[in-house]
């Protein structure tokens, strides 16, 4: 894994520029992560965002003692303008050298801030690619954000990814295909219709 501070700020603003193209009729449409619905996935990149910025600050709480759950969330009205302010907001606070160290809490669980920072841009890659794909937008990445989407979940060991069981892939796929699929997701994900 890199051991040094990833700038949050591409994958965060990655997210940004794509919530023009999502019209309101698609809140409801599927997203690769099943059973999740495009309105459930930006709620959920909103909360992880607010709590991600909680966790750089090392302010324990609500937001940074729930366990993430992405079916569940109920997109707030007015999410076109609180998304981006809690993705700025999270970058904001993952510029500070200080969350880079030390322990802080996510998800309801104690951990370094190293760690924490790369599960944190970990979230903003594989969400992303999720809201592009199920959305018809293009998605691309930077190479050292996907080599550490690879680490960190490769670093789970014998234990599933959070995001689902790794999905099988060439050695020699493209990047891109290895990260999202040792995220558990295919590839090759298409929504129907």
């Amino acid at each position: 894994m890199d051991t040094q501070p990833l700038d949050l700020e591409p994958a965060a603003r990655r997210i940004t520029a794509q919530l023009d193209a999502v019209d309101d009729g698609a809140l409801g449409a599927a997203t690769p992560c099943p059973g999740v619905t495009v309105g459930a996935l930006l709620a959920h990149i909103e909360g992880l965002a607010v709590a991600f910025r909680d966790a750089a600050r090392k302010e324990p709480g609500p937001a940074t003692d729930s366990a993430p759950s992405v079916e569940s969330g109920v997109l707030e009205t007015g999410w076109r303008t609180t998304l981006p302010i809690a993705l700025d907001g999270m970058v904001a606070a993952w510029r500070v050298p200080d969350a880079w160290e030390g322990m802080t809490r996510a998800g309801g669980v104690d951990l370094p801030g190293q760690v924490a920072g790369m599960v944190a841009l970990n979230e903003l890659v594989l969400h992303g690619w999720d809201l592009a794909k199920a959305t018809g937008q293009p998605f691309d990445a930077e190479d050292a954000h996907l080599r550490n989407t690879l680490a960190l979940l490769a670093d789970q060991g014998d234990d599933p990814s959070p995001f689902g069981p790794p999905v099988p892939v060439a050695d020699d796929a493209p990047l891109l295909d290895r990260a999202v699929a040792r995220g558990g997701r295919r590839p090759d994900w298409r929504p129907e219709g």
